[in-house]
């Protein structure tokens, strides 16, 4: 298939890379053109990676995926155009994560909206899928580096669009039964605000390399 991606920082790579490894053909998107970090990604990625602008990456992939920042998704989904993400599936990673000048961190949007949402109002034609936004990026495209079943989320208004994303986390190696539905697009609620906590864990455990696992009673 063809996915563009819009971002060009580590999360968007590591996404960019494993689905070149799988036979993909990937645009990945930046504001200019000319990113050095998306020339640098394509050159080394072979024939089938590419780079462009956002708008270019949209309008190549079948599936798009939204690597950026949350403070500035919804605006770089704009310069990408709605009228190339229209009856695709958009793939949500984002975090709106807000540090202050002191490093403490909030939120924005939080508790009664989130990215994934504001997404979806922006534009109502996408189909899109908040998951994989609550863990770091490496174990995002390969669950295996961690022992034992371990949990990644879902959530969008989509039944068919939930199925596709959920076939694409097969294809990075997680089974569907570790795939936890939340629901519709208010589920990326939760799942952003597990954000601060995963911070804490991180500082806790001295490694981003770990996730949640959950334990439902017989």
């Amino acid at each position: 298939m063809r996915y563009g991606i819009i971002g060009t920082g580590g999360v968007a790579r590591t996404i960019a890379d494993r689905l070149v490894a799988l036979g993909h053909e990937v645009t990945l998107g930046s504001r200019s053109k000319d990113n050095e970090a998306a020339v640098a990604w394509a050159a080394q990625a072979g024939a089938t990676g590419h780079h462009g602008t956002f708008a270019d990456a949209a309008a190549f992939g079948e599936v798009v995926v939204n690597a950026t920042p949350g403070t500035v998704a919804v605006e770089a989904l704009r310069a990408a155009g709605a009228e190339h993400l229209a009856g695709k599936l958009l793939v949500d990673l984002s975090n709106p994560l807000v540090f202050s000048p002191e490093g403490e961190l909030t939120l924005d949007p939080v508790n009664t909206d989130s990215v994934g949402e504001r997404i979806q109002r922006e534009f109502p034609e996408a189909l899109v899928v908040k998951t994989l936004n609550t863990l770091t990026a490496p174990l995002m495209v390969d669950p295996s580096r961690l022992e034992g079943e371990h949990n990644v989320f879902v959530a969008g208004n989509d039944a068919d669009a939930k199925a596709r994303t959920v076939a694409l986390l097969g294809s990075f190696g997680w089974p569907a039964e570790w795939v936890i539905d939340l629901g519709d697009i208010t589920g990326a609620r939760a799942m952003e605000m597990t954000m601060p906590f995963w911070i804490r864990l991180m500082g806790a455990f001295g490694t981003t390399e770990f996730n949640y696992s959950f334990k439902r009673a017989r």
